[in-house]
């Protein structure tokens, strides 16, 4: 099934990070139970590393530190659960239990606590639908409020900006067009009939740049839900130090990236469906020179995710086989974009463009330029294979934090792309037809594919005539 829509099974073709931890033969230094080799913390035990997540009077973690762990630490312990430890630990070395608190002191530590739970909030705004997390987060800010009263204030803020920003994304989730996934074979039966019962992508927008510009759009509103803690969430293995239950085990908080993914597929099907519905070939050719182009403007923008999709849908099997329909197509335009997108070297030429689309988006003036909308399957697939490819712990127990540096910098990088403001004016009904129009299923796409250009053998004649039985009620 060749050039079928993304799952995210593993394949040959990938092979993990390209890091191995056996190459080290430099010096090892300890640090309070932190390893580190060439001043690069590599690994340490849970509790060191959630001590030094722990801020003091004259101590702050580096922010590339609490984003790793932060982003990390889910595989071994619960947010609510490593909160409640780090509040703990707070209580315990800032003395937040004595009858009379050390003011000087704490005006000390309160800023700096204070910072560190705004870090979380901002960053993983999802762990805080719980409310045990800010249960921990009242309990900490009233323990330090005597010493100072604009700690209140400041309490009151970080809870109202968290609670926009949790609002603002599942307002957001609801207000995502659903992907009407009503599959359409009927439509076939139409097809021979005119008036078209259908109304196909050229009557909704006949202009490739703005299309392109929609389909930008929908990426960047999708991708912006999407929390990084969920590419950790997808790969949850039982913990070997915890042999009771998984982490999350009470669900699988990966919702807005599984989203993604079908909107992917959405796409792929689309492009197919609207390629194999007219009847007359003249028009189908019309249709893929049209789409050619849009994946082309995709690629200029930076929008990979919905390039590769188009780029999927065109290369199905019920597509691939209107040979007919493609000799009427100038394909020259196809077959750059497809070499762009070839798997071979692990998607060579993909990976050399996106890292020339990351490096314009540091240097951008404007946000035009700076749009990356990566190939999602692929990066998953990556941080996929990283998580295989190395263990969680090392062989003593510790936490092969190195390994954890090396999926922060993936899934940082990611970040900084989804919060790009999309600059292109948005086209609401054009964005709708993208979400709502029928696709057909793989076998409407087959017959709808079989009744525009007959098929060329046995095996294609057989199930040309099982589909309209199936499908049409014809024998």
């Amino acid at each position: 099934q060749e050039g079928m829509p993304q799952t995210l099974s593993s394949t040959s073709m990938f092979t993990p990070c390209g890091f191995s931890p056996h190459l080290h033969t430099s010096k090892e230094d300890e640090q309070g139970g932190l390893i580190f080799q060439d001043g690069n913390l590599t690994s340490a035990s849970l509790d060191a590393l959630i001590q030094h997540l722990i801020p003091t009077t004259d101590y702050y973690p580096e922010k590339a530190y609490i984003f790793t762990f932060l982003l990390s630490s889910r595989l071994f312990i619960e947010p609510h659960e490593l909160l409640s430890r780090v509040c703990h630990k707070c209580i315990e070395q800032q003395r937040l239990d004595d009858p009379v608190l050390d003011k000087a002191r704490i005006r000390k530590f309160g800023p700096k606590i204070l910072q560190l739970l705004t870090e979380w909030t901002e960053t993983f705004p999802y762990d805080f639908q719980e409310e045990r997390m800010i249960g921990h987060l009242k309990d900490m800010i009233h323990r330090i409020a005597p010493c100072d009263e604009a700690y209140w204030k400041k309490m009151n803020q970080l809870l109202q900006t968290l609670n926009q920003k949790l609002a603002t994304l599942s307002h957001g989730q609801e207000g995502i067009v659903k992907i009407s996934a009503a599959v359409s074979d009927k439509l076939v039966a139409f097809k021979s009939k005119p008036p078209s019962i259908q109304r196909e992508i050229l009557s909704v927008c006949s202009d490739p740049y703005t299309l392109a510009q929609q389909l930008t759009h929908v990426e960047l509103e999708r991708l912006s839900h999407i929390g990084p803690e969920e590419f950790v969430q997808a790969f949850v293995h039982k913990d070997p130090l915890d042999g009771t239950k998984t982490c999350f085990s009470e669900q699988k908080k990966t919702s807005n990236l599984e989203a993604y993914v079908k909107w992917f597929n959405r796409l792929c099907y689309l492009v197919a469906t609207e390629i194999c519905m007219p009847a007359k070939k003249k028009q189908r050719a019309q249709v893929i020179e049209f789409f050619i182009d849009v994946a082309r403007e995709c690629f200029n923008i930076g929008n990979f995710n919905s390039l590769m999709a188009i780029i999927s849908g065109m290369n199905m099997s019920p597509v691939s086989r209107l040979k007919k329909t493609w000799s009427k197509v100038k394909t020259a335009k196809f077959f750059i974009l497809e070499h762009q997108m070839d798997p071979t070297g692990n998607f060579y030429n993909y990976r050399t463009a996106l890292r020339g689309a990351a490096h314009r988006s540091l240097t951008a003036h404007s946000n035009r330029e700076k749009i990356v909308i990566p190939f999602f399957s692929l990066l998953i697939k990556d941080i996929y294979f990283l998580n295989e490819g190395c263990a969680n712990r090392l062989p003593n127990g510790h936490v092969n934090f190195e390994k954890f540096l090396e999926l922060a910098k993936q899934v940082g990088e990611f970040i900084t792309w989804k919060q790009v403001e999309c600059p292109f004016e948005q086209d609401p009904n054009i964005i709708h037809y993208l979400h709502t129009a029928p696709i057909f299923t793989e076998d409407g796409l087959y017959l709808a594919s079989y009744e525009s250009e007959s098929p060329e053998n046995q095996t294609e004649k057989d199930r040309w005539k099982s589909l309209r039985s199936t499908i049409l009620g014809k024998t």
